[in-house]
């Protein structure tokens, strides 16, 4: 049965990420003399390219209207995979603080996310200046920084890899058909997605004990001595202030005695 409900809005949080990266794309026209006569932010959006192109086509009203839209971007989550090659241990944990509250996290699970990124434009010039600005920084990765779980200040590098680059030019029909020039970069981010936060208080280490024996045979060896410590007061918590208690047991054939010392912090 699975664990108790969470939802730390981590693939969410990477769908916002990937499309702030590209959200400051502008183009700029010159005239014959060189000189710049419009500067345009190239507008982005969430969904499937298909669909803006079928509205166009099943909506000819709208064509004037849409032709003053372009240039445009859209982006769309293609895929999500499994990693194994950045798999860890599934038991492992750490610890991390929610505020005050010590919390035990295990560790997170290897996803890939694939993207497509499409480039509309009419003319060749704008899509080249769009790719131009995209293309140089990955190499062919580009690190995303993703604050994953707020509540603990997980921050991680998410790298987003440049798979492809490919090229339509969808200019078919008669010639009322407006053209329409595409660019469709495929990536992938490499994420992590995390389990439920528990407390970890009750998973506190309350008492560590060693015992010492006279060889590292220790199934026929003789034991010597124990040592154990404790806090106190035994129900501590990590950022109290609070000693030990240590006590070290001396064995000697049938007899034993234990000296018990307390230390400070």
């Amino acid at each position: 049965m699975l664990a108790n409900y969470f939802y730390h809005e981590i693939i969410r949080k990477t769908l916002i990420s990937f499309g702030t990266l590209f959200n400051d794309i502008h183009i700029r026209h010159r005239n014959s003399d060189g000189n710049e006569i419009s500067d345009i932010k190239v507008p982005i959006e969430y969904g499937p390219v298909q669909k803006f192109l079928a509205r166009i086509e099943q909506q000819p009203e709208l064509n004037k209207a849409v032709a003053m839209t372009l240039p445009r971007m859209s982006f769309e989550k293609t895929s999500i995979e499994y990693d194994s090659t950045r798999k860890t241990g599934v038991t492992q944990t750490f610890k991390a603080f929610d505020g005050t509250d010590l919390k035990k996290v295990f560790m997170p699970v290897p996803y890939n996310i694939g993207f497509d990124l499409n480039i509309l434009t009419k003319l060749n010039d704008d899509a080249w200046q769009i790719v131009e600005q995209i293309l140089p920084y990955f190499q062919p990765s580009f690190n995303l920084t993703v604050n994953l779980i707020d509540s603990i200040g997980e921050k991680r590098d998410i790298p987003i890899v440049l798979d492809s680059v490919s090229f339509k030019d969808d200019y078919e029909g008669d010639f009322s058909t407006r053209r329409s020039l595409i660019y469709t970069l495929k990536f992938t981010a490499k994420i992590y997605l995390f389990g439920p936060i528990a407390d970890s208080t009750d998973g506190l280490i309350r008492k560590v004990q060693v015992d010492m024996y006279t060889n590292t045979d220790i199934v026929n060896a003789k034991r010597e001595s124990r040592y154990t410590v404790v806090p106190d007061p035994i129900d501590a918590a990590p950022d109290d202030d609070f000693g030990f208690n240590e006590n070290w047991e001396h064995f000697n054939d049938s007899k034993s005695y234990s000296p018990t010392r307390q230390t400070d912090i």
